[in-house]
């Protein structure tokens, strides 16, 4: 019987080192293109890799494989980078790039022609896509693809030299034209691009494909197990034609495909995402509705919370869609345990204390987490003019309305028991004002803190509170949408499909105690959420006193509140 948590790529592995395959070795890597920041579903493979390594003794590489300067930028290599790190995983001095490689994969590619195995093509691009033929029927072969080893050689070295224009000549495997895959129908392996590359300038014109570049660098990097998401199994038999042909067998790594992650209301498209921080329909990269680790970062999730989403999704062989709820009850079952409970009113109410002294206020003790009472206690303000909830009185209720109303008690959380006498309508009709009463004996902890009310409140004191604007954050796309498995996405998520209102924003007030918090503390806004102060936008605490404000993020909903919301 298997182990909680195994699955078959942890088989595989444990059975080439029972059999001594590869020397007893374990090397993984992590490939990713530095074309955009990583998103959730990558930190799905950062995980699987880097733990497999871990788990079996042997190491892990960070490889970047930078085979397409046209898209590429030294700030998806330092996000990347930084990704990684924060999801607990170090990759030591084993940091590569496909670039460190482009003199090798050159040779290579020589022995390709040299052995007859690779020709030089003068097809454009559009000729080579209409001769490659379909599912049901066989390509052409190219009418360049008798070429001389002599003049291939010859041809292959004037286009590194840069005699010609891009687009004009390819060089190609020769395998099958008739072949049942696609991929193995003379494959592109090396184009003529004029573009300065992130690393080594304009040092290259002639850049390999990635399907060239690599299987390659897994072998030339001594990978053991090739690990890759599922739209490349296609490709696994272009990978092991050309480590065959190019690696002796003890030299040879072997990849494995599994089901990459897809999730409901989210898009894992590099591409995608790119366009909505282009068009500004987000911020940028680490907008904290973006699925980007960055983003997610910044909203509040911490990396051991994805760690064990990612576990808990398990390792499949076939694409299924993971509902993104799994990935918020990892969150909030760990913020449960650490976060500090507070209070904050989003919606501010004026509420007045009427027999309660005018310049008189009060310490109470509440307590940071009723999960963890080695948390301890913490003092609150208290006086006579308060905020509680907009939504938290109504002048008509409907039955079985709980909170505030006219004649109506409830008990204020830490404090006292209220009774509503009295409401303050502006010339609309509004009202902008509840005027009340306390039970002075009603405190919590006091002689009659026992009486029993059926509505207990969330409240900050006017003076005492701090300005803040508290972002609720929903799905960037409101509906789930069936999976393209081809293009690693939601299949309508265009532009114009994201949910407007992902982002609504709230001029609010929270407790005093939140002066010292830093965007690395967490907080259970009482019957709100999760929270967090944000790391970009917040002001600093001596901005306040000239009308700045602290920004707070929702991480996620507390489990009974989410869903009544209309969240989910």
């Amino acid at each position: 019987m298997s182990e909680p948590g195994s699955h078959f790529l942890r088989t595989i592995i444990a059975n080439d080192l029972k059999e001594g395959r590869h020397d007893g070795r374990v090397q993984t890597r992590f490939p990713p293109e530095p074309n955009g920041y990583l998103h959730i579903g990558h930190a799905k493979s950062i995980c699987l890799n880097f733990g497999l390594a871990q788990e079996f003794g042997g190491l892990c590489n960070l490889r970047f494989d930078d085979t397409n300067p046209a898209k590429e930028d030294v700030e998806y290599v330092d996000a990347i980078k930084e990704d990684v790190r924060w999801l607990g995983f170090s990759w030591g001095d084993r940091e590569y790039y496909a670039s460190d490689y482009f003199e090798n994969l050159y040779r290579l590619a020589l022995n390709l022609i040299e052995s007859g195995n690779a020709y030089v093509c003068d097809l454009t691009a559009d000729e080579i896509r209409s001769t490659r033929g379909t599912l049901t029927s066989p390509g052409q072969e190219s009418p360049f693809r008798n070429r001389s080893v002599r003049e291939n050689l010859d041809l292959f070295t004037r286009m590194r030299a840069g005699e010609f224009a891009a687009g004009s000549k390819v060089l190609r495997a020769k395998i099958d034209m008739s072949s049942p895959n696609l991929n193995m129908r003379d494959p592109v392996l090396y184009r003529v691009l004029f573009a300065p590359h992130h690393r080594t300038g304009d040092s290259w014109c002639l850049y390999p494909m990635y399907d060239f570049a690599h299987p390659l660098s897994d072998a030339l990097e001594s990978i053991t197990h090739s690990v890759c998401t599922l739209e490349f199994e296609d490709h696994r038999p272009l990978y092991d034609w050309l480590v065959e042909r190019l690696f002796p067998e003890n030299l040879r790594p072997r990849q494995y495909e599994f089901a990459r992650l897809d999730m409901t209301h989210t898009v894992m498209s590099k591409r995608k995402l790119r366009e909505l921080v282009e068009n500004n329909v987000v911020s940028g990269w680490d907008d904290p509705r973006m699925p980007t680790i960055s983003g997610l970062r910044r909203r509040g999730y911490s990396a051991s919370a994805i760690r064990t989403f990612c576990e808990n999704i398990g390792v499949a062989r076939a694409n299924s869609l993971v509902d993104v709820a799994m990935l918020e009850n990892c969150a909030r079952e760990e913020l449960n345990l650490a976060a500090k409970r507070v209070m904050a009113v989003l919606e501010p109410l004026k509420l007045v204390i009427t027999n309660y002294p005018p310049d008189q206020y009060e310490k109470l003790i509440a307590d940071n987490n009723p999960e963890d009472p080695s948390m301890g206690t913490r003092e609150i303000d208290f006086g006579r003019e308060l905020y509680i909830e907009q939504t938290d009185f109504m002048e008509d209720p409907p039955n079985k309305f709980f909170r505030l109303k006219p004649g109506g008690e409830v008990r204020l959380k830490h404090a006292y028991i209220i009774r509503c006498d009295h409401v303050v309508k502006d010339a609309d009709g509004v009202v902008i004002e509840v005027h009340c009463s306390y039970d002075p004996d009603s405190k919590t902890g006091g002689a009659t803190s026992g009486r029993k009310v059926k509505g207990t409140l969330h409240w900050v004191a006017c003076n005492h509170a701090l300005p803040a604007e508290i972002r609720l954050y929903d799905y960037l796309y409101s509906e789930t949408q069936d999976v393209d498995t081809a293009t690693s996405g939601l299949l309508t998520a265009n532009l114009t499909d994201y949910n407007p209102t992902s982002l609504i924003c709230h001029q609010g007030w929270v407790e005093q105690s939140l002066l010292d918090a830093t965007p690395e503390d967490r907080f259970q806004f009482l019957r709100q959420g999760y929270f967090c102060l944000d790391s970009q936008a917040s002001a600093l605490a001596g901005s306040l006193d000239t009308g700045g404000s602290l920004v707070f993020n929702r991480i996620v909903g507390l489990r009974d509140s989410y869903r009544k919301q209309g969240n989910r």
